[in-house]
């Protein structure tokens, strides 16, 4: 007996070591998501009627997805978000929030949540123990959400903005002006510039946080619409899927230039980078799939099939 408890212990270890990563795609379309290991889909749960943003706690161990009803007025659900077991898979708590929740991200230490309300034109900050929430009035229609230490960056797509938010005092501390449509924003690890793509206009802005201002645009090719935004772990390379130019862009950050493009499906949306950064994950909105790019070879190495409208993606 405790040869063969010893045997299946390893057998388990072997499992859980093969698994590695658990990747999470939001299906918009679909109102799921899709869990993704080892390449291939290994589960897949309901999120709400239209789930969109969704990020992991600092500790991996809840999900949280920002979850839209389009005023569902069969089932009474609310606009809210989400909360997941990130192992279980088990809904353990909702979160309310304005109308139309679209992108969100939580802070360092886990404490609030933000999130975006596209509708409602509001970022909501919420306490993630208490549950209270405090919602800003931010630029039209707002989409990206990015935070570093107490300050978040709220995109705002029609009045082409991006809102400055001190998370501490809990409201808006400055406004500027981007390129045409931002989508996405990521930050730096310091915290001191960010990337905002401009769907629209076909750029990325390069963003001085302190001072609230674009100190550049780099200009992608003439069929990019540039949606998500990732950093690559030293920070020397940037990622953007570029929407209707089915590809991935990749920037040189200290040229500010595009060495590379990556074909990938049909309407890449949402990237997620692996924890070792080898991996980037991107979700294509329309051919319904994910492909996993190989960072160092910067190449396709797999393809991996969702459900309908893939659009965000966490790693854990």
């Amino acid at each position: 007996m405790k040869r063969f408890a010893y045997a299946a212990s390893c057998l388990l270890s072997a499992v859980c070591c093969l698994a590695g990563e658990r990747v999470f795609v939001t299906n918009e379309r679909a109102g799921t998501v899709s869990v993704i290991e080892n390449d291939r889909v290994v589960a897949t749960f309901h999120a709400g009627a239209r789930p969109r943003g969704i990020v992991l706690s600092p500790d991996h161990k809840k999900l949280l997805v920002a979850s839209s009803h389009m005023k569902n007025t069969i089932t009474k659900d609310r606009d809210s978000v989400r909360v997941f077991d990130a192992e279980t898979l088990k809904e353990i708590r909702r979160f309310d929030c304005g109308t139309d929740p679209e992108g969100i991200a939580v802070t360092g230490d886990g404490r609030m949540a933000i999130v975006s309300n596209e509708d409602a034109g509001t970022a909501t900050i919420i306490d993630t123990a208490s549950g209270k929430s405090v919602s800003v009035v931010t630029g039209t229609e707002p989409e990206g959400v990015a935070v570093h230490g107490t300050t978040a960056l709220v995109t705002g797509e029609t009045s082409s903005t991006i809102t400055k938010i001190d998370l501490a005092k809990k409201r808006v501390e400055a406004n500027f002006f981007v390129d045409a449509r931002p989508r996405a924003v990521t930050f730096t690890r310091n915290g001191a510039r960010a990337y905002a793509s401009a769907e629209v206009a076909g750029t990325i802005n390069v963003i001085d946080v302190m001072n609230g201002s674009v100190q550049a645009k780099i200009r992608l090719g003439p069929r990019d619409h540039p949606v998500g935004v990732a950093l690559s772990k030293d920070e020397r390379q940037l990622y953007a899927a570029t929407g209707r130019g089915n590809s991935v862009a990749v920037i040189d950050t200290k040229t500010n230039r595009v060495t590379a493009t990556i074909p990938v499906g049909q309407r890449p949306w949402g990237l997620g980078l692996s924890g070792d950064g080898k991996r980037l994950y991107v979700a294509n909105g329309l051919s319904n799939d994910v492909s996993v790019i190989d960072t160092t070879a910067l190449r396709v190495v797999a393809t991996i099939r969702t459900g309908d409208g893939p659009w965000g993606i966490a790693i854990r």
